[in-house]
């Protein structure tokens, strides 16, 4: 499994908006210009994310995108499935779920595998990653 560019924007993008949100609408320009993202991907990306209810978005001048729920109710694993889909080690074909013995002796492997990540990615929320993101920027200085 390879989190692909797609993913690591979006939760790049969540984090954003959870940074910035005051309660009002955050324009996909902001985010381009401070995160380094085209507004093209970042169109792509919040298409997905509204249409399976993650966001609120808002046309117009004073439009843009905001959190449609609090921070701590969001997980990394939410966000990746629904940017990213199937978020398996193995192909379903590939996880040796055929008929042979040989095969058997590995599936349970596959799926403690797919279990570890699973439980993982579910108990990072959105909240967890804005509160590491601001911890690392205490420790960055200039001299």
């Amino acid at each position: 499994m390879k989190i692909s560019t797609r993913g690591r924007y979006a939760l790049r993008f969540m984090i954003y908006l959870a940074q910035h949100s005051s309660g009002s609408y955050i324009a996909l320009k902001d985010v381009s210009e401070n995160e380094g993202i085209s507004i093209k991907y970042l169109e792509q990306i919040t298409g997905l994310l509204s249409k399976y209810g993650l966001l609120q978005s808002v046309r117009g001048p004073a439009g843009g995108y905001k959190l449609s729920r609090a921070a701590e109710k969001y997980t990394a694993g939410e966000i990746l499935r629904v940017t990213e889909g199937d978020l398996s080690p193995v192909s379903a074909d590939e996880s040796d779920g055929g008929e042979s013995e040989g095969r058997a002796n590995t599936q349970q492997f596959w799926e403690g595998l797919q279990k570890a990540i699973d439980d993982y990615l579910d108990s990072v929320t959105l909240q967890d990653l804005v509160d590491q993101s601001v911890s690392q920027e205490s420790y960055m200085y200039m001299i």
